[in-house]
């Protein structure tokens, strides 16, 4: 059984900032391709960040210079850093990771976390 599983979200005021985790756990030989993703009420979920294995990464240009992935191959887990943050930026936040294990590669995704940006 392999779990991904986040923390971190939370309430915060606009031009604060939040930190989110996302660790996976289970059956997993390595994690190649790690991101988040985030989906607001009415939208379509859309590609926040990403992050391979040998640390290279992309953004969305919507958070670029205010948003940073880093990930810990060791523990398998991944992290956003979310400063400057906007009420726009409220949404669902969901991890995704492409998990190698016994049985072959396979996606999987965490279960959300809230991140909602209001005074």
């Amino acid at each position: 059984q392999v779990r991904l599983v986040e923390s971190g979200g939370g309430l915060v005021q606009p031009g604060g900032s939040l930190m989110l985790s996302c660790a996976g756990s289970g059956n997993i030989d390595r994690i190649t391709d790690m991101a988040w993703y985030r989906q607001a009420p009415g939208r379509q979920r859309e590609l926040v960040s990403e992050i391979s294995r040998g640390g290279f990464s992309r953004y969305a240009d919507s958070v670029k210079g205010r948003f940073t992935i880093s990930r810990d191959n060791a523990k398998n887990t991944v992290y956003l850093q979310m400063t400057s943050l906007k009420p726009e930026n409220t949404a669902v936040y969901y991890c995704y990771a492409n998990i190698h294990h016994t049985t072959g590669p396979a996606a999987y995704w965490g279960q959300g976390t809230q991140v909602t940006v209001s005074s």
